[in-house]
C-alpha cells in the first residue's frame, strides 16, 4: 500500500511540476498540502540559491513554526561563530587545604566548566561498546592526585557546578520529556551524557518486569514500576520524573522474555552523582576519604558554602567545539545543544537588578548576534538550544538566511557545514532519502516531535548549493507517511 501511495504521489508531482516558480509555491508543494495526512497542517518552505541569495521556492516563509531539533542548527552556528571552532570546555580538579605526609587536609573540588562531553560515549573509540567504568577522566584524576602526593583526603569530594544555574531543563518542556534519556538536564557539571541504563528482566507476557540494576549505579535512585511485559517486538515505555529528584516512574509496555532488557533515563542530579562516583572510584583506587560527597547546590541550601582559596591540581579538556557541534547535529544531542546555549550566555552582561536564567542569557546572546548580522529575529520565540520546547518558534526565512550567511560569510563555515549529517548516510537522517539521487548529496538536520516534522540544511545540484528549510506543524496523519511525502517534495524540487 505504501509503495502504491508513493508511486501515485510521484506521478502527481511529475505531471504538475513543469518549471521552477521563482519565489512562489510550486505545484509539488500545493499537491503535498492537498494530501489527507496534511489536512489542517501548517507548512512553510523556503529554498534559496546560496551564491546569489535569490529565492527559488517560497511557501509561507515568514510563518513562525515549531522547529523541533532543527533548532540545533541555530545553536551550533551561533556557538561556532561566538566561541570559535577550537574552543574547548575545561573541568578543573582543585583543593582548598594543605598536603602533609600524603594527607590533603581540606576538600577536593571538581569545578565544572559546563562541559557536556565528560565521559560521553560519543567520544569513545566504540560508542556501542562503551562502558562508563572504562572512562578516561577518572584514571587521569587518580594519576594527578597521586602525582600531587595525595593518598588520603581529610575532607570531601565536592562538585562545583555554579557556572550555570540549577535550572537544568527549560520551563517550557513538557512533563512527558522529564526523566527521559533525551530530556536530560544541562548543568555546570555533566557526565556520561547525563544518562543511565536501566536493566530489566522482563519475564512472562502479562507480568511485571523486574528491575535488576542501573549502569552506572545511581545512589538513591528509586523507581515506581508500572511497566507491563507483553509479547511484542519493541517497547513503548516511558521513564518520567522531575530534575534533581531521585524518584522515577516507569510506564508502558516492554517485550517479554528478555533477561537483560535496557531502557535509558536521565541522571537526576549530575553534579552530586559525579561527586559520589569519584569518591567511590578513589576508594577503589586505594584512597581514604573522611567526608561525604556533595555539590554546591546542596551546600548552598544548607548555608554551608566553602570560601577558602583553592589550588589547581589538574585540568580536563573537552574535544573541540567543531567536534562537539558535529555530534550535536549528527545524533541530535539535546544535552550538547543546551550546554552550548548556556555557554553562550556566559558572555551576556546582565544589568545590576536583572535576574535571568542561564537559558535566557544564552537566548539573548543568540538573538543579539544574529540581529547584528542583519537577520530578522523579532518574530522568533526561543526557550532552549535543543528545540525540545514545543513553544520554540522559528521561520524558514530566518533559517535560510542563517544558512546562507554560514556558507558565504562565516569564518567557521566549513566546520559548520561538515557538522550537518548527510542524508541517507549519517545520524538522524541516515534513512531519509536513502537510495535516492539526493543520498549523500543533501546535508540536512531533521526535527521531530508530536505533530512536527522539520528539515533544514544544504542541497547541491548542478554545481549550485541551495539553502533549504521545510517545516510541517500540526499534521493529523501518520508521521511515517508525512516523511515519505516530504522526501518526494524535495526530490521533485531538485
Amino acid at each position: 500500500m505504501d509503495k502504491i501511495y508513493i508511486i501515485l504521489f510521484s506521478l502527481t508531482i511529475s505531471i504538475c511540476f513543469t518549471a521552477p516558480l521563482r519565489g512562489q509555491s510550486p505545484q509539488p508543494v500545493k499537491r503535498f498540502l492537498a494530501l489527507p495526512e496534511l489536512e489542517g497542517a501548517s507548512f512553510s518552505l523556503l529554498v534559496k540559491d546560496v551564491e546569489s541569495g535569490a529565492v527559488v521556492y517560497n511557501h509561507d516563509a515568514e510563518r513562525s513554526l515549531t522547529p523541533a531539533s532543527v533548532m540545533k542548527l541555530i545553536t551550533t552556528a551561533t556557538a561556532l561563530e561566538v566561541l570559535g571552532e577550537d574552543f574547548r570546555f575545561e573541568t578543573v580538579l582543585e583543593h582548598d587545604g594543605e598536603i602533609r605526609n600524603g594527607v590533603l587536609h581540606g576538600n577536593l573540588y571538581i569545578r565544572g566548566g559546563g562541559d557536556p562531553t565528560l565521559g560521553s560515549s560519543f567520544f569513545a573509540e566504540d560508542r556501542n561498546a562503551y562502558h562508563p567504568d572504562n572512562n578516561t577522566f577518572l584514571p587521569q584524576w587518580v594519576d594527578a592526585l597521586t602525582k600531587a602526593g595525595i593518598h588520603t583526603i581529610n575532607g570531601s569530594v565536592i562538585s562545583d557546578e555554579r557556572i550555570f544555574d540549577n535550572e537544568g531543563v527549560s520551563r517550557k518542556w513538557v512533563y512527558e520529556d522529564m526523566g527521559s534519556y533525551y530530556g536530560m538536564g544541562s548543568y555546570g557539571i555533566s557526565v556520561f551524557d547525563n544518562q543511565y541504563k536501566l536493566v530489566l528482566r522482563t519475564g512472562i507476557s502479562g507480568g511485571k518486569p523486574t528491575i535488576k540494576h542501573t549502569l552506572p549505579a545511581v545512589k538513591g535512585l528509586r523507581f515506581r514500576n508500572y511497566l507491563t511485559s507483553l509479547n511484542v517486538s519493541s517497547d513503548s515505555s516511558y521513564i518520567m520524573g522531575m530534575p534533581l529528584m531521585n524518584e522515577r516512574f516507569l510506564y508502558g509496555i516492554v517485550p517479554s522474555g528478555k533477561e537483560s532488557y535496557i531502557l535509558r533515563g536521565d541522571i537526576p542530579d549530575p553534579a552530586l552523582f559525579l561527586a559520589e562516583y569519584v569518591t567511590s572510584g578513589l576508594f577503589k583506587a586505594g584512597f581514604e576519604i573522611t567526608g561525604s560527597p556533595s555539590c554546591f547546590r546542596i551546600l548552598e541550601e544548607n548555608g554551608d558554602i566553602p570560601t577558602k582559596a583553592r589550588t589547581k591540581i589538574h585540568v580536563t579538556h573537552s574535544p573541540t567545539l567543531a567536534e562537539i557541534a558535529a555530534v550535536t547535529n549528527e545524533v541530535s544531542h539535546n544535552l550538547y545543544a543546551d550546554a552550548l546555549l548556556k555557554t553562550l550566555g556566559l558572555t551576556y552582561s546582565a544589568s545590576k537588578h536583572e535576574s535571568i536564567s542561564s537559558f535566557d542569557r544564552g537566548i539573548k546572546v543568540l538573538l543579539q548576534f544574529w540581529e547584528k548580522k542583519g537577520l530578522k529575529t523579532s518574530v522568533l520565540q526561543l526557550y532552549d538550544g535543543s528545540g525540545l520546547a514545543a513553544t520554540d518558534k522559528l521561520t524558514t526565512a530566518f533559517i535560510c538566511d542563517l544558512l546562507v550567511y554560514m556558507k558565504n560569510e562565516s569564518r567557521v563555515g566549513k566546520a559548520y557545514i561538515n557538522s550537518i549529517p548527510r542524508a541517507g548516510v549519517e545520524g538522524s537522517v541516515r534513512n531519509f532519502m536513502k537510495g535516492s539521487r539526493l543520498q549523500n548529496v543533501a546535508r540536512l538536520k531533521s526535527g521531530s516531535m508530536t505533530g512536527v516534522k522539520t528539515y533544514a540544511g544544504y542541497i547541491t545540484k548542478d554545481d549550485h548549493t541551495f539553502a533549504v528549510a521545510l517545516m510541517v506543524n500540526s499534521y493529523p496523519g501518520e508521521g511515517r507517511r508525512v516523511v515519505k511525502a516530504i522526501e518526494q517534495v524535495l526530490l521533485s524540487l531538485f
